[in-house]
């Protein structure tokens, strides 16, 4: 979805026999964090190289070009949208589906990390026409997954509102999208559990505004 890696630096020996699907996570592990760290124009392939420990002229062997690292990028992001969108599928409740994914990213080696990547990101696809339809195209898994989501909830037919489910799951992510923004400005010292207990509140709040009628009691 975006140019999360890119590396560059000194040759260094070449490890043998490395696993193609490795080297090529190491790369974009990498370049997501050289471009939350200092943004994607101000990040070169030196940088990326330096903090994935390989040689520039290794990650072309992966890698044609930095569009190619990029939409890469967008793959993997796919991927792992449909792998969270199908353990929220299996939640026994609609509320349990949506506390597994505002929580996701809590599971992560470096949320803060993949925040500020997001948030350069949609800076990036504001200026960049390719960056935003790779965004675009990320995007539309996820609301398609969750519409469905929502589409299939008896809970969301018992809601004193009239929103479809498509209007529902763009709310979803509006929240969603803003609190992973105020992610960024949270102390570097917060705790997964911290993080995750957070998402957890605002997930309920939305759960109440959105899916419980007015006749039931809100869940605490």
């Amino acid at each position: 979805m975006n140019e999360r890696s890119f590396i560059f630096a000194v040759p260094m020996p070449q490890p043998p026999q490395e696993s193609i699907p490795d080297r090529r996570t190491q790369i974009l592990n990498a370049a997501m964090i050289c471009f939350a760290k200092r943004g994607f124009h101000q990040t070169s392939m030196h940088d990326i190289s330096a903090e994935a420990g390989i040689s520039v002229g290794l990650i072309y062997r992966y890698f044609e070009n930095k569009e190619a690292v990029i939409s890469a990028m967008a793959d993997r992001h796919k991927r792992e949208i449909n792998e969270v969108l199908e353990r929220a599928r299996q939640a026994p409740t609609l509320l349990e589906s949506l506390e597994i994914l505002f929580t996701a990213h809590c599971c992560e080696n470096s949320p803060k990390v993949q925040s500020a990547f997001v948030v350069d990101l949609y800076a990036e696809a504001s200026r960049n026409p390719q960056v935003a339809n790779l965004v675009r195209d990320v995007l539309g898994t996820a609301m398609e997954g969750v519409t469905e989501l929502i589409a299939q909830s008896p809970e969301a037919g018992r809601a004193s509102h009239n929103l479809t489910p498509s209007e529902l799951a763009e709310l979803i992510f509006a929240v969603a999208r803003g609190m992973l923004m105020y992610d960024t400005l949270q102390p570097q010292e917060m705790t997964e559990g911290e993080r995750r207990a957070r998402q957890l509140e605002v997930t309920r709040r939305l759960w109440r505004l959105l899916f419980t009628a007015e006749t039931e009691p809100a869940y605490a």
